[in-house]
């Protein structure tokens, strides 16, 4: 049996999942808004689309994932990515832009697809083997200490793996051990669902903090919700090349760059990881100490501003990088070439580290 075979199981087996299998603890969970059962009753089988409940927007989350335009984390949430990525699908269809799960829109979803969006999964020994950082510092100076920038837990290796939160992949299993192998689990159906396609350009539109990559004909073959830049280190402008992918790269920190909020006075080398400030991959511009990157904290992607760079979530970063070859052109597109796409909330001004630095493999 190929690994995917042996671990992601059937609808069928999802449904003895969904009542109760595999180890549970004595406490039943509470009642909760989202669950398993409200995610399958809210599936494209019904032909009106749902109220818009968390359990309808999961649904149209995961669809929207599996075509590579990515709503960031799969939440269930109707919050600022989401609308985006439900934009980009409704342009790419020839649909009113709204970024809202209206009926048309929810109709060409679920004529994407005829797979569930949720899979049960067997918890493999690779999942829970570790080695785990429960703890991991803010500051640059307690990362630098540190051998590897771990996940904290396997929770929280699922969740990535997944494409969603800790708490989501809890919510989604409630009394099971999750850190057990063995254990059989539901995750939204995301692993190898998006589609393969080489990217011959990318288009990093700064105000409507989106990256979008095209195709041999100019079609849009994957979108990403991204933190692009701050007033004070602004992205940069015009059109560069991509130079080299770097993966589990080591961050090297230099007082010269003068983060906010960063107190080093001197150069810092911090370990690769999934929890490193740049994620697990660096693809690097021409544009001297400018890169496209992951992040530790997929749930600020939007929301924060970078120092500069282009923030992705991990898996986005990953999908991006297999996707471009060197000389690939990134253009910078400002206020006056941008494609405005629709926005739910407000930006807050916080930083989230990570951006300008350099790499080693």
């Amino acid at each position: 049996m190929t690994i995917r075979a042996r671990h992601i199981f059937s609808a069928a087996i999802l449904g003895a999942a969904l009542l109760g299998g595999g180890s549970v603890h004595a406490q039943r969970a509470p009642p909760q808004s989202l669950s398993a059962a409200a995610i399958d009753r809210a599936a494209c089988s019904d032909t009106t689309v749902p109220s818009t409940t968390m359990a309808a927007m999961f649904n149209a989350e995961v669809l929207l994932d599996r075509l590579d335009l990515s709503p960031g984390v799969i939440d269930g949430k109707a919050g600022e990515n989401a609308g985006k990525a439900i934009g980009a699908f409704q342009r790419s269809r020839g649909l009113a832009v709204s970024g809202k799960l209206d009926q048309a829109t929810w109709n060409k979803l679920c004529e994407s697809t005829s797979t569930p969006v949720l899979i049960a999964y067997m918890v493999t020994e690779d999942d829970v083997r570790g080695p785990f950082l429960r703890k991991i510092p803010r500051n640059f100076e307690g990362m630098a200490s540190l051998h590897a920038l771990s996940y904290r837990s396997a929770v929280q290796l699922l969740a990535e793996k997944f494409h969603t939160s800790d708490e989501l992949i809890k919510l989604l299993n409630p009394g099971k051990v999750l850190d057990r192998a063995g254990t059989i689990i539901t995750t939204p159906n995301v692993v190898d669902a998006r589609p393969d396609g080489q990217v011959l350009r990318i288009e990093v539109d700064k105000p409507a903090k989106a990256v979008r990559a095209f195709g041999r004909n100019d079609e849009l073959v994957a979108f990403y919700p991204a933190s692009i830049g701050s007033s004070e280190k602004p992205a940069p402008s015009g059109t560069y090349g991509i130079r080299r992918v770097v993966k589990n790269p080591t961050y090297r920190y230099d007082p010269r760059f003068e983060f906010k909020g960063v107190r080093a006075q001197k150069k810092l080398s911090i370990a690769p990881g999934p929890n490193n400030p740049v994620g697990v991959v660096w693809i690097d511009l021409t544009k001297a100490s400018y890169g496209i990157h992951g992040t530790p904290r997929p749930e600020e992607i939007g929301k924060t501003q970078s120092h500069g760079c282009i923030r992705l979530t991990n898996w986005d970063a990953l999908d991006l990088a297999k996707r471009v070859r060197k000389g690939t052109p990134v253009a910078f597109l400002d206020e006056s070439q941008a494609m405005s796409l629709p926005s739910t909330s407000q930006t807050s001004a916080r930083f989230d580290f990570g951006g300008l630095a350099s790499f080693t493999k």
